[in-house]
């Protein structure tokens, strides 16, 4: 990857975003990926990954790296900043398979073909904390957008966290759309699961009202949360492993190969099919999941 790219000649899609950063703020997102998506970067050509609006400092982006290449030692990761002067700023963060570029929901990549003379596409896009400052009704024409980008068998996880990365709800989307919707938090610091609500994405947080999935959902996990209370005295840890069993009962939860299952759960997670979380359709595009 070469040191040092121009900026785009195009003025990128998208909108400055604050930039609010904090190191390790998207640890949890991170190890999730590292752990469903990390077989396909093993068995690509090409792994590259891209960290859409990394923000006002390169944290996230150098850290994403570090954890893809404990997953597979030749991933290379682009951060992408629609704010030039925020790729100026870390430039000097550059190192052997870490670049930065001037870009937007465009998605350029600093090579134009990669080993095999292809068009060079990134077989992961996170972009974490970028939507929010948008309108429901433009979600989708951003994934989609994005989809377009991937590589095949690539993902797209998109999604929200607080300011410290305790708190944390993200989408994943392959080629054909959405597939799943993740929830995770450090489990010590939560006192009811819908206290994650106010990380639900963009494509969800309006919908959390009575008549909407995602609003049945977290009620449901609410009432298991407080059925196993009296697995608090054995830690937090395994009250909600026993709340998401008891959840597994009403809701499709997915399944190790989708990102789900008992390990997953040990790490403060829950993953939900998308189908069962999407909008009531006839509201919004991103309700149909396009």
């Amino acid at each position: 990857m070469p040191a040092r790219q121009p900026s785009s000649p195009r003025r990128p899609v998208g909108t400055v975003t604050r930039g609010t950063t904090n190191p390790n703020r998207l640890r949890r997102m991170d190890r999730w990926i590292a752990a469903v998506h990390g077989p396909v970067l093993r068995r690509s050509a090409d792994p590259v990954a891209v960290d859409l609006g990394y923000g006002a400092a390169p944290w996230t982006a150098v850290e994403l790296l570090r954890r893809l290449r404990a997953a597979e030692p030749r991933t290379e990761v682009v951060g992408v900043e629609i704010d030039p002067a925020r790729v100026e700023a870390a430039l000097p963060y550059e190192e052997d398979g870490l670049g930065f570029v001037h870009g937007g929901f465009e998605i350029p990549l600093p090579d134009a073909a990669g080993p095999g003379g292809e068009v060079r596409r990134p077989l992961l896009i996170r972009a974490a904390n970028v939507l929010r400052q948008y309108e429901e009704s433009e979600v989708a024409e951003v994934w989609a957008r994005l989809r377009a980008r991937l590589a095949p068998g690539g993902l797209l996880v998109e999604g929200t966290c607080d300011e410290i990365g305790r708190r944390h709800v993200w989408v994943a989307l392959g080629e054909e759309g959405p597939r799943t919707v993740t929830f995770a938090t450090r489990l010590g610091s939560l006192d009811r699961p819908s206290d994650l609500a106010e990380r639900l994405p963009k494509a969800l947080i309006h919908r959390n009202v009575p008549g909407e999935p995602v609003h049945a959902f977290l009620r449901d996990f609410d009432r298991a949360w407080a059925a196993a209370a009296p697995y608090a005295s054995l830690g937090a840890r395994q009250r909600w492993i026993r709340a998401v069993e008891e959840l597994s009962a009403d809701w499709p939860l997915a399944g190790a190969a989708a990102g789900g299952g008992r390990s997953r759960w040990r790490q403060g997670e829950v993953t939900v099919e998308w189908a069962a979380l999407k909008p009531n359709s006839g509201e919004t595009d991103a309700s149909k999941g396009t």
